[in-house]
């Protein structure tokens, strides 16, 4: 708001009066903006201001005292500024405003771990991606200094041994940001021999089959490798997996080995694995008069990176997620809520993109009775299903912990041919805050969980308690189903699945047919009489303790993001009816 104050004289007896002196801004809302470390001149225009005085202050600090003035600040935030004009008619007085923003500084990030190994003759193909900004950014990739490409995607081709730096480079008018990855390209003679395990002690039940696969290996057709059980030569193998069973409870000790030529040398690798196996039904822990029906722990929480991970209003997380503990004790804490009065009212927690999980136990054993057993708690409702896998398990060795074996609930899409078993994704964190996630697959596709900033804007959406600079989820995929209804982007359905998913609208398996219009928590039940093992065909469980839910869809839906399985609980269906 311009002041102005007027003044006049009497010369031979005539009254004269000069006119006030007119402030007129360059910017129409009298509000200015300017990146922090950069200078701004605010040079507004004046009317009957002839040998005026200027005033600029700024907190009752003295800025400067010409027409115009050269503005600058390194911390962002809003900045009144007063200006005052003197001259022989008055003073004009105006407030404006500077509100000094943050430089857009471009993030690039290449997807892949940082440090990789390949043969000679191997083609690559890497991916950046770029935060978006408001400027124009141009990437530049370069191999050991040498400029290769301008694309999004490069390709390298390892045509010869030696050490190799990726670099990739974003710029704008704000800055630059590089991203680099390093390169061993060996002969392949000289490649590292691959043969690793999770763990090499198992537990198991009598009868049942057990799968045990390496959680790496070498891609090479002329590596030999031979299982034996011992005492029982006959129990062997020429795969890089083995398939146990015993029919008798007791410890079991298997030897593996992998053999490689390596040009004129024979490389080994050797490996011993310890299975006990166990009598059915010998852990099983019946309902007491303290049992209650909702679970009573959280083991694990392993989201996929998603738009409500770390999120801080909607999402519920408060930055101190930064441990796996930490992680788990925020699940709990959002299952476990209660509604003014005391009674539960369970909230969501988000599993992220394909493969986030979550694992919880009950203080009893849930029996398998061929109906119906227990339940789990989403969101679904018409239109939106966001289907999660289940998996059960049976504390086979009786130590109180999800550490035995996982069965998969059969589902209706159980055995199509559009359903993917071992269906694996890796998760890239970002080299900078507000980007993308990138990710890439076993089946050679690659993609991003997108930044949704006009929703949630937190920096990360990779999970904080999770260190690696990469995780792999592995799973069951279903064929994503979701599609455009309006044909312009607006609205998107995600159609459900007929049953055997939590978070899933099923007309069979919700055993209702109310709405749910408000997405309030609504139940999917699940028989523990559909375990099937690794070859999709059934196994006989009497009971189980743990269940595990996992996202089962790898697909997004344009602004709504990625589809992401909720869950609010878990719950013994044999209690309750």
């Amino acid at each position: 708001m311009m002041a102005v104050v007027t003044s006049s004289c009497n010369v031979d007896d005539v009254i004269t009066t000069s006119l006030p002196p007119e402030i007129i801004l360059d910017s129409e809302t009298g509000i200015y903006t300017v990146k922090t470390g950069r200078e701004i001149v605010i040079a507004p225009s004046y009317k009957n201001a002839e040998g005026a005085d200027y005033l600029w202050t700024m907190e009752g600090e003295v800025l400067g005292t010409s027409p115009s003035l050269r503005f600058m600040n390194d911390v962002t935030g809003e900045y009144f500024i007063n200006l005052e004009v003197t001259a022989e008619g008055g003073t004009a007085k105006d407030e404006i405003r500077v509100d000094v923003i943050d430089l857009e500084i471009p993030t690039v990030t290449i997807a892949g771990s940082r440090q990789q190994t390949v043969a000679t003759g191997t083609t690559i193909t890497f991916s950046a991606a770029v935060k978006s900004t408001s400027l124009e950014t141009g990437i530049v990739w370069k191999v050991n200094g040498t400029q290769s490409g301008t694309d999004n995607e490069f390709t390298f081709k390892a045509s010869a041994p030696g050490k190799y730096t990726i670099t990739v480079t974003a710029t704008n008018d704000d800055g630059t940001h590089t991203d680099k990855i390093e390169l061993d390209v060996l002969d392949p003679d000289d490649m590292p021999f691959n043969w690793e395990f999770a763990k090499y002690t198992y537990h198991t039940v009598a009868g049942r089959k057990l799968l045990i696969a390496p959680t790496s290996v070498s891609d090479d057709q002329s590596i030999e490798y031979l299982w034996k059980t011992v005492g029982n030569e006959g129990d062997s193998s020429t795969t890089s997996r083995f398939v146990f069973v015993a029919e008798n409870p007791g410890e079991y000790r298997i030897n593996a080995s992998a053999t490689a030529y390596k040009g004129d040398n024979k490389v080994m690798l050797n490996h011993e694995f310890v299975v006990t196996v166990y009598e059915e039904n010998k852990f099983f822990r019946s309902v007491a008069v303290t049992s209650k029906s909702d679970w009573n722990k959280v083991y694990e929480y392993t989201p996929a990176p998603g738009q409500f991970i770390n999120e801080l209003k909607t999402g519920g997380f408060d930055n101190t997620q930064t441990t796996p503990e930490a992680a788990i004790a925020y699940a709990e804490k959002r299952m476990s809520e209660k509604d003014s009065k005391g009674n539960p009212y369970p909230n969501w927690v988000s599993l992220g993109g394909f493969g986030g999980y979550i694992i919880v136990g009950f203080d009893h054993s849930i029996e398998n009775k061929g109906d119906y057993d227990f339940g789990i708690l989403g969101n679904s409702f018409n239109g939106s299903s966001e289907p999660g896998i289940v998996w059960v398990m049976q504390d086979e060795n009786g130590n109180g912990l999800p550490d035995d074996t996982w069965y998969e609930l059969a589902g209706s899409e159980t055995g199509k041919d559009e359903t993917i078993q071992d269906y694996s994704v890796t998760y890239y964190r970002p080299s900078g805050p507000n980007m993308p996630v990138q990710w890439s697959d076993n089946k050679g596709n690659r993609g991003e969980i997108d930044y949704l900033k006009q929703f949630h804007r937190q920096e990360y959406y990779y999970p904080l308690w999770i260190k690696e600079d990469s995780y792999t989820l592995t799973g069951t995929c279903l064929k994503a189903t979701n599609y455009d209804a309006s044909g312009n982007g607006s609205y998107w359905v995600n159609p459900h699945y007929d049953w055997g998913y939590a978070d899933n609208w099923s007309p069979i398996d919700r055993l209702t047919n109310e709405e749910n219009a408000n997405a309030d928590a609504n139940a999917n039940y699940f028989k523990i009489s559909n375990a099937i093992d690794f070859e999709c065909k059934p196994v006989d469980l009497k009971f189980i303790d743990f269940v595990k839910v996992q996202v089962g869809v790898n697909t997004k839906s344009g602004w709504l993001g990625e589809v992401s399985t909720e869950v609010f609980g878990f719950f013994d269906y044999n209690m309750k009816k």
